[in-house]
């Protein structure tokens, strides 16, 4: 991933709505959600949503398909593994201390934190 690459989702993380959509679509897989379904989970108008998907779909973060009048939104493993990636390999250069706080001792166990719900 080139560096420009790398600062556009970046940027496009650096909002709490796209956070959520992205922790979100995480949860949903390869499948992901319609983008009704995501208004109704995290309460927003439609066109404050869809600008949010626009720019984690522009920074390469998520992908989109039409299925019949839906649109339904998944996260691009690719994108999202890259972006982590270029942090890792370019930005930290695999220091051993920062690599050593990457890592979970518990990778096995559920997340402290409940991940949002899609029910």
């Amino acid at each position: 991933m080139d560096r420009s690459k790398a600062l556009a989702a970046l940027s496009a993380l650096a909002n709490e709505t796209r956070l959520d959509l992205v922790r979100l679509l995480v949860v949903a897989g390869d499948d992901g959600l319609a983008a009704g379904e995501l208004a109704r989970v995290l309460d927003h108008s439609a066109s404050r949503l869809s600008f949010h998907l626009a720019q984690l779909e522009q920074a390469g973060l998520i992908t989109s398909r039409r299925v019949a009048r839906n649109i339904y939104y998944a996260v691009d493993a690719a994108g999202m593994g890259g972006t982590i990636g270029y942090l890792m390999a370019d930005c930290c250069r695999g220091h051993p201390k920062v690599m050593a706080c990457c890592r979970h001792p518990h990778a096995d166990a559920p997340p402290v934190t409940a991940p949002l719900s899609v029910s």
